[in-house]
C-alpha cells in the first residue's frame, strides 16, 4: 500500500494506520485471509498480502487476553442491565479446533446472555437476541478465570449443559445458588439409544421413546428410571445404553426436573451454545483444510467473540492503546 495513501496516514504499526489495523481485524476474524486480502484489492483498490492480515489479526487477538485477565473493565463485553428480575442464562460447550503443532484441540465456548433476550419465533422457536461469548483455547483452569470475569455483576444465573463433568463441578463448586439444568435433549438422547439397540420394531421403538420422553417432561424421572431398571436387556448393546442412562440420570437427577422448569417459564435445552459454535466458531475456524498455530487459532477466536457480542468499538479501542 502506498504511504501517502488515507489508510497509511496516522500513527503506525505494521507501517499501517490505525484504521487499516481495525479493518483488517474485521475481515480477518470474518473470512480466510486469503479472502480478505482479496476483497481489500477488490473494493478498495489496496494490495494486502495475506501475511500480513494474519500477523495483524493475531497481534491485536492476542492482546485481548492479558487486558482481561487483568480485569480492565475497558475492554471485558458486558450486556445492558436488564430488568430487576432479569435470569442470566450461562452457557459453555467445547469443540474441536485442529492445530498444526498439537493436533486436535478443544475449544471451549462460554454464551451469557438475559431471559428478555430470549424472543418466541415460531410455536416451538425462540431465538435469542444480544449475547456475549467468551472462547479459550486450553485447558478449564484456563477457560474458566477468564469467563468468570465476565460474569461479575449477575446475580440470578441459570446454568444449561450437557453430561461434562467439568462443567458441573465449575457450576457446583463456584455457583451452589444457580439453577442447574440438564440439557433436556441430551437426556432424551440416552432413551433413544437405548431403545435404537432394544427394539427392532420402529413403532414399538417410537411408543417407548415418547413414552419415556413425556415421563422426563412431568417430573418423572424415576418412573424412567424404574422402566429401564425393569426392561430386561435383548442384547449386549442394549445392554450398556441401559447401564449408561441409568448412571447418567443418577447423576443428573436434581437437574432434571423439566416439568418444574418450564412452569418457571426456563429454557431447558441448550441449543443455543450449540448454535453458538456453529456460527462464532467453526464457520471460520474449521473449514476445509484448516491448520492453525495455537496462538493464531486463540486470537481469531477472541476477535469472533467481540464480533458476535456486538463489543468491536472494544477491539478498535485495543488497537488504539496498543497504537
Amino acid at each position: 500500500m502506498r504511504k501517502d495513501h488515507t489508510l497509511s496516514k496516522g500513527t503506525l504499526k505494521f507501517g499501517i494506520s490505525e484504521r487499516m489495523r481495525g479493518l483488517l481485524c474485521l475481515l480477518g476474524q470474518s473470512v480466510v485471509y486469503e479472502e480478505a486480502s482479496e476483497l481489500f484489492a477488490t473494493m478498495l483498490g489496496i494490495d494486502i498480502c495475506t501475511p500480513q492480515i494474519q500477523r495483524v489479526c493475531t497481534y491485536y487477538g492476542k492482546a485481548i487476553d492479558p487486558l482481561v485477565k487483568a480485569d480492565c473493565e475497558a475492554v471485558i463485553p458486558r450486556l445492558e442491565s436488564g430488568k430487576g428480575q432479569d435470569k442470566m442464562y450461562v452457557m459453555v460447550d467445547g469443540s474441536m479446533v485442529y492445530t498444526r503443532d498439537q493436533g486436535w484441540r478443544e475449544l471451549k465456548l462460554g454464551r451469557l446472555f438475559h431471559d428478555s433476550q430470549v424472543v418466541n419465533i415460531q410455536a416451538h422457536r425462540r431465538e435469542v437476541l444480544e449475547s456475549v461469548y467468551v472462547s479459550h483455547l486450553g485447558s478449564v483452569e484456563e477457560f474458566f478465570p477468564k469467563f468468570e470475569r465476565h460474569l461479575v455483576g449477575y446475580t440470578d444465573k441459570v446454568i444449561i449443559g450437557d453430561g461434562a463433568k467439568w462443567i458441573w463441578n465449575w457450576a457446583d463448586d463456584n455457583y451452589p445458588g444457580a439453577t442447574q439444568i440438564l440439557d433436556f435433549y441430551h437426556a432424551k438422547e440416552k432413551l433413544v439409544l437405548f431403545a435404537r439397540a432394544q427394539y427392532r420394531e420402529e413403532q414399538t421403538r417410537l411408543n417407548w421413546i415418547e413414552q419415556q420422553t413425556a415421563k422426563l417432561l412431568d417430573n418423572g424421572l424415576e418412573e424412567v428410571l424404574l422402566s429401564l431398571r425393569s426392561c430386561r436387556a435383548n442384547n449386549q448393546e442394549a445392554k450398556l445404553a441401559k447401564q449408561k442412562a441409568i448412571d447418567y440420570y443418577v447423576e443428573h437427577d436434581d437437574r432434571m426436573q423439566y416439568k418444574t422448569y418450564r412452569e418457571q417459564g426456563l429454557m431447558i435445552g441448550s441449543g443455543p451454545i450449540e448454535a453458538a459454535h456453529r456460527s462464532v466458531i467453526q464457520q471460520r475456524m474449521k473449514l476445509s483444510g484448516q491448520k492453525w498455530s495455537v496462538q493464531g487459532a486463540q486470537a481469531i477466536a477472541n476477535l469472533r467473540c467481540y464480533k458476535h457480542s456486538g463489543a468491536w468499538n472494544l477491539v478498535k479501542a485495543v488497537i488504539a492503546a496498543a497504537a
